[in-house]
């Protein structure tokens, strides 16, 4: 028989303090008039207090036959029931929710914008479409498998920034309590060779188109515009790495002096970039203009007007059933150059490479841009790519092969 009664527990609800009923079962009233009743009860050694609901909404004979429920789970069903809770919690909290919450507690972490919205979007184009609306306490390594598999072989090195970012974000949901347990190890079912298959070298994804196809690619391409295939064709006409087109703005492009200047934080050594705009890059940035979004300062905008994602570039050239991949443009450019008789510190400068001989890095300060009325190396080796890319005919001096200027 319990030690409190109806009449005690109303007059204990105007008197903030503890008040014993037996057996572990109390009720908790606090200065500002909340009241709440509790089960105390020792499992494995350790006491746990389980909260069985307001005292103002449950009457003393409902609490004690939760109570009662409650001992008979954990004596003699040996369950844990703070666990059970904290499952049910989870269930409530899904894996996109518990993303954007982390990535809005470590916004002044990130470090520039740019990676910040990299980061998220990582997540957005490839694990929200298959774990956006799961509760995090329900991902396991195989849900983890199933969004890294489509991916892992074709684009590596974003497969495992992936699979790092949602365990990141599982980690966090177990450190807030939404999930019961640690996110799954890189080490263990999600290592490469174990849970997902050794990834074969880099050199094998990203195989390169033969410059002797490119024009007629090219001209397939143009067929139908969009944004996406405009993006793709300055990439390729500008030997451009994926990102750095991708994050475009308008702000970066001087089409009367014929220069695209790319951003240090768009760049992969962090240093800012100068490309040289032949009459074909040219061009594709006049269509482009001619799309333009107005609430957008991207120049190839995706969903919303923001920068459209690294797979989209990979799409257009699988939908043109061709098995090369984008960073392998840069490639084909480089063996055109090289039949062509261009300068290898020429072609490397266009590249954005680093000089390898620091001796050299430290006195080869030119950018073989040269001047509008004297147009230097790389300018020249621009603009007989964008013809040979389009199918046109260029002046002979233009083409020529030294690395002056």
């Amino acid at each position: 028989m319990g030690k409190l009664t109806a009449v005690a527990v109303k007059a204990a609800l105007a008197n903030p303090g503890s008040y014993q009923d037996g057996d572990g079962l109390f009720l908790k009233v606090d200065k500002r008039g909340g009241a709440s009743w509790f089960l105390r009860l020792q499992r494995d050694g350790k006491r746990q207090d389980i909260s069985l609901g307001s005292a103002k909404l449950t009457t003393l004979a409902e609490v004690r036959q939760k109570a009662w429920e409650l001992r008979k789970a954990i004596k003699v069903d040996r369950r844990d029931i703070l666990a059970e809770r904290k499952d049910e919690a989870a269930a409530k909290v899904t894996f996109r929710e518990a993303a954007l919450q982390y990535h809005a507690a470590n916004e002044a972490g990130w470090k520039s914008d740019i990676y910040a919205r990299q980061w998220l979007a990582t997540l957005e184009n490839y694990a929200f479409p298959k774990l956006g609306s799961e509760p995090t306490g329900a991902i396991a390594a195989a849900d983890i498998i199933d969004v890294l598999t489509p991916i892992w072989q074709d684009i590596p090195e974003t497969a495992r920034q992936v699979r790092n970012r949602i365990c990141t974000v599982l980690d966090f949901a177990h450190a807030k309590g939404w999930r019961s347990r640690e996110a799954p190890s890189g080490n263990g079912s999600l290592k490469a060779g174990r849970g997902l298959p050794r990834q074969v070298k880099s050199r094998e994804n990203r195989k390169a188109m033969p410059y002797v196809a490119l024009p007629g690619f090219l001209r397939a391409l143009q067929r139908k515009p969009s944004y996406s295939r405009l993006a793709l064709e300055l990439l390729i006409l500008t030997g451009a790495r994926s990102q750095e087109v991708r994050l475009a703005t308008w702000a970066e492009f001087d089409s009367d002096e014929r220069l695209w200047t790319v951003p240090a934080d768009h760049m992969k050594r962090g240093k800012s970039h100068i490309v040289p705009l032949s009459d074909a890059a040219l061009e594709v940035i006049g269509k482009a203009n001619a799309l333009r979004l107005p609430n957008t300062e991207v120049v190839f905008p995706g969903i919303l007007g923001k920068p459209m994602s690294d797979m989209t570039l990979l799409k257009v050239v699988r939908d043109m059933s061709e098995p090369f991949h984008v960073h392998g443009f840069r490639s084909t450019f480089t063996d055109w150059a090289a039949n062509e008789g261009f300068a290898d510190a020429v072609v490397e400068a266009a590249l954005a490479h680093k000089t390898p001989d620091a001796v050299q890095a430290a006195y080869r300060r030119t950018t073989y841009l040269g001047t509008l009325d004297k147009p230097g190396a790389r300018v020249k080796l621009m603009e007989a790519w964008g013809a040979y890319c389009t199918g046109k005919v260029i002046e002979s001096d233009k083409v020529e092969s030294d690395a002056g200027d």
